[in-house]
């Protein structure tokens, strides 16, 4: 018996509209969780038209287009939702086009993966499902790989629609702090050396997340707690959690180098999972609970990288300031079109209004959102002040951030006082020094 997806009724109304619209193959992704005894998918999206494509291509997949897509989609998920499967509407018979979802659903997982700094679990789900719907009859058939096993087969799955999938779903959020500090080599202060360097020490810092100590509601649970335990049935769950991180040990070597300048990160960021209601355990929550810390860190420096490695490429030749302060993006979210808690997100720079969020909503995942479904009070966008002192790179972060005062406590001393407005404002910066 193959695996068993338990399908958001919504996306079989998805996948009838695209039936009904469609002139040619049309592909996409399939978002939801995977867990060890059932997976669930709760949305679909198309892979968007792109716009250079023209009728020479005929009805032949662009592979490449479809896993940037993929990933840049895979950035939009928060913890405990993921790309589990491909999907292609075509009248094409579902074995001819067997390959091509295979060969969509390793390049789309390659890509993805390739991004990950979090190491993998013996327990971790590593099957993905491809689906074929034939718009005229509209029969489907569904398949599942193992993409950890490159000579993986199809293996028959069963695709079952119910309502409500994901109605009583857990969701746990985390604010976390984030101050670090990466030197960069002597000479090189390159977007591209930034990026081996950062890479590095989120990689370190990833494993300071992994080995930290998770809270849920102020406890540490056992591993094999049950969260829905002594919960009634089909009722919300929500969760607050902290992440207690030991600091880094220092070696004498790692103190004292020489470098060509630095990056530092700081700033607070919002953490949130969605779990299935399955008899989910601790140990599940707190692994994805630190995946998307570690994720959401990882894709905004990643994504400031990008946009800094272009402007670098635009303005060749020039040089570069010394001290430069960067706001890195904040995290948005918005609720997915289904009963339940269940939201999707999406980074937003300071310089970006709430429509071009819809507009990056509508045009990785297909969701008509208005700007009054998003949720912007999770996190602050940082506010960069401009000051002349020299000795400004070296004053704590929040000095550079526009702090807004909790409203729901008060409190004494100004050390704590200076903790919680730099929680409280949910911001991170990006700073590049040159020596």
């Amino acid at each position: 018996m193959g695996r068993g997806y338990i399908v958001e009724g919504a996306v079989e109304g998805y996948l009838s509209k695209l039936c009904e619209q469609q002139a040619g193959p049309v592909t996409g992704l399939l978002i939801g969780q995977s867990a060890n005894q059932r997976d669930f998918v709760v949305m679909a999206t198309r892979t968007p038209q792109r716009e250079e494509s023209t009728a020479a291509a005929g009805n032949s997949l662009d592979k490449e287009w479809f896993t940037e897509h993929a990933r840049q989609v895979s950035r939009m998920l928060p913890g405990g939702l993921s790309v589990v499967g491909v999907f292609i509407i075509t009248d094409t018979d579902a074995k001819d086009t067997l390959t091509s979802l295979r060969q969509l659903v390793f390049a789309a997982e390659n890509l993805i993966s390739s991004e990950r700094l979090w190491s993998p679990a013996d327990d971790d789900v590593t099957e993905c499902v491809t689906l074929h719907v034939n718009p005229k009859t509209r029969k489907t058939v569904c398949r599942s790989f193992d993409v950890r096993d490159p000579k993986s087969m199809a293996k028959p799955a069963d695709w079952k629609y119910q309502s409500d999938v994901c109605s009583s779903w857990i969701t746990m959020s985390c604010c976390l702090n984030v101050d670090m500090l990466v030197p960069l080599p002597d000479n090189k202060t390159s977007t591209e050396s930034m990026d081996k360097c950062l890479k590095e020490e989120l990689r370190a810092w990833a494993q300071q997340i992994e080995s930290g100590v998770c809270l849920i509601d102020g406890k540490k649970l056992p591993e094999d707690t049950e969260l829905t335990s002594g919960q009634k049935r089909n009722v919300r769950q929500t969760y607050t959690t902290q992440l207690l991180i030991s600091p880094e040990e220092q070696r004498l070597t790692d103190v004292v180098q020489r470098c060509g300048g630095s990056v530092s990160v700081r700033g607070a960021i919002h953490s949130r999972i969605y779990l299935h209601s399955y008899k989910p355990k601790a140990k599940l929550a707190e692994k994805l609970l630190k995946r998307d810390v570690v994720s959401t860190v990882a894709t905004r420096v990643q994504m400031v990288l990008e946009e800094l490695q272009a402007s670098e490429e635009e303005s060749k030749g020039s040089s570069r300031d010394k001290q430069q302060t960067v706001s890195l993006p904040r995290r948005v979210f918005c609720p997915v079109k289904v009963s339940g808690p269940v939201c999707v997100c999406v980074y937003q720079f300071s310089d970006e209004g709430l429509s071009e969020v819809t507009d990056r909503l509508k045009e990785m995942l297909d969701m008509d959102a208005a700007e009054q479904d998003l949720d912007t009070r999770q996190e602050i966008t940082a506010e960069v002040i401009e000051s002349g002192a020299a000795s400004d790179a070296t004053e704590p972060a929040v000095e550079n951030v526009k702090v807004q005062e909790p409203q729901r406590n008060n409190y004494i001393g100004v050390a704590m006082a200076t903790a919680a407005a730099l929680l409280a404002t949910a911001a991170s910066m990006l700073y590049l020094n040159d020596v």
